[in-house]
């Protein structure tokens, strides 16, 4: 007796040692599956360039205003000086305050420029800049000389008027009804009808379908340009000491922010940028996924109100656009806006300025206090299918005026001119991408568990099939038979027991 109380003992304790191990594992393979489903590895194959868009090259010279319009140092000196400033005429004035909002902005901090809402800033800055035809002077696509402005096209940026090639056109960009009319950001107007950022080109595509593509890896595939500015209009204050142009390369569907990341083409050199993509796509398996459970988005999930194209990037600047406008009752000229936004004057510098450096702190401390809620709204994931175009440089003296001797073009013919020349081209004639896909998927996960129930507990899948049917099916079938056995004897018929009188003792 006393040794089968042990040997209950020893099987409860045992079978309750099971169930908690088991369970715990079981706990930390759901953990696994729920968090880090996604597994980032290489493709198993590589990927041919021309399957791929050539970068979008956006060019901004750092000569903001040409010197027959403007002499920013001298305006600028005038108005540090209290007595002359008042002799400024307006047009003159307007065109000052609109230049300060694309120069560092720590040189206007002291001067009182008294303009909160600019509405004409863009057309002011047009006004004053370099043109396309000025800045540049020669290009060459895919070894083939090109009229520069058939393939370069205005471009609106924090920089001022930039020049792109091989970005989308306003209509595929932009969601143009929700914005102002009052000028365009994009002027580039070919259709990118036959490419999708998720989906590629299309079969039926030819070699020159727009966005552009290269054919193979080289220089002799790639874009050349000759860059020109002129030393009259060079100004060492608005930009500082580098002259020259900024560069961005950023993929086709993705509006330039060229402040944030850029390479400098300086004057006087000859800048040679070797181009490596680096390509990131979705597996189909997890379109079921929660975005926040892939940490991605594809196109279709995630609206943005001014761009139709979702990039991360994009996104972004859509959510510095909202803050700011919260912040400061306006918005900077360059970011995307509703017809009735007003657009911020040269004295709400430092207030946009301000809200981007606030906005970019809260994103650290999102990352530990969820209780922002402005960061948390702008949700910005990459995007599932994402393009970046990493590149390595080379950089060189460009003697140009023993290059014109050679021509035998006389310099005079070209008073103070002042050349740059740019080459970009794919490294490689192909290139590994990276594909997200599942870590553990249901199957896993079943399996996962499974091995673990049949360790700790015997478990199979009959064995839970048995415990189902045994707590559900088993007790009703039970029933069942026991009602109609009742029914087949018929109705039970209740005996009354027999009831005994004792006889009473009778009276003598």
């Amino acid at each position: 007796m006393i040794a089968s109380f042990w040997n209950r003992i020893w099987w409860i304790v045992t079978f309750l040692i099971s169930v908690y191990g088991c369970s715990r594992l079981i706990q930390n393979i759901y953990r696994k599956w729920d968090q880090t489903p996604v597994i980032v590895s290489f493709n198993e194959k590589s990927t041919p360039v021309w399957q791929i868009p050539f970068p979008a090259v956006t060019i901004c010279p750092e000569t903001k205003a040409k010197s027959k319009y403007l002499n920013f140092t001298s305006m600028y000196h005038t108005l540090m000086n209290d007595t002359e400033k008042d002799a400024l005429d307006e047009d003159t004035f307007n065109r000052v305050r609109a230049v300060s909002q694309v120069c560092d902005a720590h040189i206007f901090y002291n001067i009182e420029l008294n303009q909160t809402i600019d509405s004409d800033c863009v057309d002011w800055l047009r006004n004053v800049s370099v043109s396309a035809n000025e800045m540049l002077m020669f290009c060459k696509w895919r070894n083939d000389p090109i009229y520069c402005d058939t393939i370069f096209t205005e471009t609106l940026t924090e920089e001022g008027l930039c020049y792109t090639f091989n970005s989308l056109s306003a209509e595929d960009l932009l969601r143009t009804e929700e914005l102002h009319d009052d000028y365009p950001y994009v002027t580039e107007n070919r259709s990118s009808y036959h490419w999708t950022p998720e989906s590629g080109y299309k079969e039926d595509a030819d070699i020159d379908t727009y966005p552009v593509r290269v054919l193979g890896a080289g220089a002799r595939g790639g874009l050349n340009i000759l860059l020109r500015l002129y030393d009259y209009d060079l100004d060492y204050l608005c930009r500082g000491p580098v002259q020259g142009f900024k560069i961005l390369l950023h993929p086709s569907g993705e509006y330039p922010q060229v402040s944030k990341q850029y390479f400098r083409v300086p004057l006087h050199q000859e800048v040679i940028i070797s181009v490596k993509p680096q390509m990131i796509t979705t597996s189909e398996g997890l379109r079921d996924y929660a975005p926040h459970r892939r940490q991605c988005y594809f196109h279709h999930e995630r609206h943005l109100k001014y761009f139709q194209v979702y990039t991360q990037q994009n996104c972004e600047l859509e959510c510095i656009t909202n803050y700011t406008l919260r912040s400061c009752g306006c918005v900077k000229f360059s970011m995307p806006r509703e017809p009735e936004t007003a657009i911020c004057g040269a004295s709400k510098i430092q207030c946009y300025n301000e809200a981007e450096d606030e906005l970019l702190s809260q994103d650290v401390k999102y990352s530990v206090d969820k209780s922002f809620d402005f960061r948390a709204k702008c949700d910005c994931l990459p995007a599932c299918t994402s393009v970046q175009y990493d590149a390595e440089i080379s950089q060189a003296d460009f003697n140009w005026e023993q290059l014109f001797l050679a021509y035998k073009s006389p310099l005079l013919e070209f008073p103070g001119i002042q050349l740059g020349r740019l080459t970009i081209y794919f490294k490689e004639a192909q290139f590994i991408t990276s594909k997200r896909s599942e870590l553990y998927g249901i199957t896993d996960f079943l399996a996962n568990c499974g091995g673990l129930l049949g360790l700790f507990m015997g478990v199979s899948l009959l064995s839970l099939a048995e415990i189902i049917y045994f707590c559900s099916i088993r007790p009703f079938t039970i029933l069942r038979s026991y009602r109609l056995k009742a029914a087949s004897h018929g109705p039970v018929m209740s005996i009354k027991p027999p009831i005994f009188e004792i006889d009473k003792p009778k009276d003598s």
